[in-house]
Protein backbone atom coordinates (compact mmCIF):
# COMPACT_ATOMS: atom_id res chain seq x y z
CA UNK A 1 0.00 0.00 0.00
CA UNK A 2 1.57 3.55 -1.08
CA UNK A 3 1.73 5.86 1.84
CA UNK A 4 1.43 9.93 1.34
CA UNK A 5 4.10 11.90 1.57
CA UNK A 6 2.68 14.23 4.73
CA UNK A 7 6.47 16.01 4.94
CA UNK A 8 5.48 19.66 4.31
CA UNK A 9 1.33 20.06 4.97
CA UNK A 10 0.11 21.06 7.87
CA UNK A 11 -1.98 18.96 9.52
CA UNK A 12 0.41 16.21 8.40
CA UNK A 13 0.88 14.29 12.02
CA UNK A 14 -3.03 13.65 11.96
CA UNK A 15 -3.38 12.98 8.02
CA UNK A 16 -0.28 10.38 9.04
CA UNK A 17 -1.69 8.52 11.86
CA UNK A 18 -5.16 8.31 10.07
CA UNK A 19 -3.64 7.18 6.97
CA UNK A 20 -1.64 4.23 8.96
CA UNK A 21 -5.31 2.84 10.26
CA UNK A 22 -7.27 3.80 8.23
CA UNK A 23 -10.73 2.00 7.06
CA UNK A 24 -12.80 -0.16 8.88
CA UNK A 25 -10.85 -2.87 9.74
CA UNK A 26 -7.16 -1.86 10.81
CA UNK A 27 -8.15 -0.21 14.33
CA UNK A 28 -10.52 -3.21 15.07
CA UNK A 29 -7.30 -5.42 14.19
CA UNK A 30 -5.20 -3.82 16.03
CA UNK A 31 -7.86 -3.37 19.40
CA UNK A 32 -8.00 -7.48 19.14
CA UNK A 33 -3.95 -8.09 18.32
CA UNK A 34 -3.57 -5.79 21.88
CA UNK A 35 -5.01 -9.04 23.66
CA UNK A 36 -2.12 -10.69 22.26
CA UNK A 37 -0.36 -13.15 19.95
CA UNK A 38 -3.63 -14.48 17.24
CA UNK A 39 -4.11 -16.75 14.31
CA UNK A 40 -5.56 -15.94 11.30
CA UNK A 41 -8.64 -18.12 12.26
CA UNK A 42 -9.10 -16.67 15.91
CA UNK A 43 -8.76 -12.66 14.43
CA UNK A 44 -11.60 -13.41 12.06
CA UNK A 45 -14.22 -15.38 14.46
CA UNK A 46 -13.45 -12.14 16.96
CA UNK A 47 -14.86 -9.81 13.24
CA UNK A 48 -17.68 -12.24 12.03
CA UNK A 49 -18.40 -9.16 9.64
CA UNK A 50 -14.93 -8.87 7.69
CA UNK A 51 -14.10 -11.60 4.47
CA UNK A 52 -11.43 -13.88 4.70
CA UNK A 53 -9.99 -10.94 1.77
CA UNK A 54 -10.33 -8.07 3.31
CA UNK A 55 -8.60 -9.03 6.69
CA UNK A 56 -5.86 -10.58 4.65
CA UNK A 57 -5.12 -7.20 3.01
CA UNK A 58 -5.53 -5.41 5.87
CA UNK A 59 -3.29 -7.59 7.73
CA UNK A 60 -0.80 -7.10 4.67
CA UNK A 61 -1.28 -3.23 4.86
CA UNK A 62 -0.46 -3.06 8.65
CA UNK A 63 2.53 -5.39 8.27
CA UNK A 64 3.91 -3.37 5.55
CA UNK A 65 3.53 -0.17 7.78
CA UNK A 66 5.25 -2.62 10.47
CA UNK A 67 2.27 -1.92 13.08
CA UNK A 68 1.65 -5.82 13.29
CA UNK A 69 4.39 -8.77 12.89
CA UNK A 70 3.89 -12.03 10.96
CA UNK A 71 5.37 -15.09 11.76
CA UNK A 72 4.96 -18.15 9.76
CA UNK A 73 5.79 -21.48 11.44
CA UNK A 74 6.96 -24.28 8.88
CA UNK A 75 4.30 -26.80 10.14
CA UNK A 76 1.66 -29.19 8.10
CA UNK A 77 -0.63 -27.09 8.24
CA UNK A 78 1.28 -24.00 7.75
CA UNK A 79 0.87 -22.50 11.27
CA UNK A 80 0.67 -18.23 11.14
CA UNK A 81 0.46 -15.52 14.14
CA UNK A 82 -0.01 -11.79 14.24
CA UNK A 83 1.30 -9.76 17.28
CA UNK A 84 2.00 -6.44 17.53
CA UNK A 85 5.03 -4.53 16.74
CA UNK A 86 6.98 -2.28 18.86
CA UNK A 87 5.60 0.36 16.58
CA UNK A 88 2.60 -0.95 17.04
CA UNK A 89 2.34 -1.00 20.69
CA UNK A 90 2.78 2.37 20.79
CA UNK A 91 -0.65 2.81 19.59
CA UNK A 92 -2.47 0.76 22.36
CA UNK A 93 -3.09 4.27 23.81
CA UNK A 94 -4.60 5.99 20.62
CA UNK A 95 -6.96 2.61 20.49
CA UNK A 96 -8.04 2.65 23.94
CA UNK A 97 -9.04 6.23 23.74
CA UNK A 98 -11.23 5.12 20.51
CA UNK A 99 -12.45 2.67 22.58
CA UNK A 100 -13.68 4.60 25.04
CA UNK A 101 -14.96 7.56 23.44
CA UNK A 102 -17.06 4.78 21.19
CA UNK A 103 -18.69 3.01 24.07
CA UNK A 104 -19.79 6.76 25.73
CA UNK A 105 -21.11 7.73 22.31
CA UNK A 106 -23.01 4.60 21.91
CA UNK A 107 -23.74 4.55 25.83
CA UNK A 108 -25.29 8.55 24.69
CA UNK A 109 -27.00 7.26 21.82
CA UNK A 110 -29.04 4.38 23.90
CA UNK A 111 -29.64 6.63 26.51
CA UNK A 112 -31.29 9.38 24.78
CA UNK A 113 -35.25 9.54 24.61
CA UNK A 114 -36.68 6.71 21.43
CA UNK A 115 -38.34 8.34 19.07
CA UNK A 116 -41.81 8.97 19.11
CA UNK A 117 -43.57 7.16 16.07
CA UNK A 118 -46.35 8.64 14.30
CA UNK A 119 -49.49 6.61 13.65
CA UNK A 120 -49.75 5.74 9.69
CA UNK A 121 -52.94 7.83 8.59
CA UNK A 122 -55.25 6.11 5.99
CA UNK A 123 -56.08 8.63 3.16
CA UNK A 124 -59.29 8.96 2.25
CA UNK A 125 -60.42 8.45 -1.14
CA UNK A 126 -61.98 11.06 -3.55
CA UNK A 127 -65.36 9.74 -4.86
Amino acid sequence: MKRRDFARRPGCSVEATLDLIDGKWKGVILYHLQGGTQRFGELRRRMPGITQRMLTKQLRALEEDKLVIRKVYAEVPPRVEYCLSELGESLKPVIDILKAWGENHQRLLSCGPAPEMEPVKKRKRAA
